[in-house]
């Protein structure tokens, strides 16, 4: 079964956006399995409301681009490795546009040193991780690819085991 918007992955390496790059089931298993646990630590309340948002976003970023490995891709752009959540997973605009949004503010938090978040944009942002219906492919259908076992959201609660990855 081929994803339906691997065209636009191709279209994206080909203008040098993405790189092609075969898939490694080693490196898509240590994704995820950093997503969860940096998903587990940032629900730690006594840690600062700027490290959690800290490790809620990495491990939003680790899991989207384990998603886009998968489809023998990389990205060097993490806004990108986001907006191609909507080829890889599924996601509608609005679903990865937060992603985005937690780009944006990650980035004037590293370059500028201003961090304005509060605990709902935390909270909004770990359900987007963990939401199950993220990541379908419509009707209530998980997506599924050649490479991939079916996923119903961005950070699983646990790493499933793996089974090798080929190229497509």
């Amino acid at each position: 079964m081929t994803f339906p918007h691997s065209a636009a992955l191709a279209n994206l390496a080909r203008i040098g956006q993405l790189k092609a790059e075969p898939p490694d089931a080693r490196e898509r298993s240590g994704l995820l399995r950093s997503a969860i646990v940096l998903l587990q630590d940032a629900r730690q309340t006594s840690l600062s409301l700027e490290s959690r948002f800290d490790l809620t976003y990495n491990a939003a970023h680790a899991a989207a681009l384990s998603a886009l490995r998968v489809h023998g891709y990389r990205s060097e752009n993490r806004y990108l490795v986001f907006q191609c959540l909507e080829h890889t997973l599924g996601f509608k605009p609005q679903q990865w546009l937060l992603l985005n949004q937690a780009h944006t503010k990650r980035n004037l938090a590293e370059y500028e040193g201003d961090l304005d978040v509060t605990v709902g944009f935390v909270e909004e942002l770990d359900r987007t991780c963990r939401a199950p219906d993220y990541g379908s492919a419509g009707a209530g259908e998980p997506v599924v690819t050649e490479n991939a076992a079916p996923q119903s959201a961005l950070v699983p609660d646990a790493v499933p085991q793996e089974r090798a990855l080929t190229a497509a």
